[in-house]
């Protein structure tokens, strides 16, 4: 589950969660969040922002953990 917003204590995590609750058997991997960095606040700073919010390569990267799990 792919989210702009930080992972923790966010909706896509408790999505995860119910995703993973209710089609457990049905399941080849466990169910994944990727989230923005925890940071108090949207950085100005343009190379932050972008460290900060999920790219196409972290959710690549991710999609690769979970294929070779």
């Amino acid at each position: 589950v792919v989210t702009e917003e930080p992972s923790n204590n966010s909706f896509a995590r408790a999505l995860a969660g119910k995703i993973q609750e209710e089609c457990f058997k049905y399941l080849d991997a466990p169910v994944m969040t990727i989230g923005s960095e925890n940071m108090p606040a949207i950085p100005l700073n343009s190379t932050l922002e972008q460290t900060m919010i999920p790219s196409t390569e972290k959710v690549k990267e991710k999609i690769k953990e979970l294929l070779n799990y």
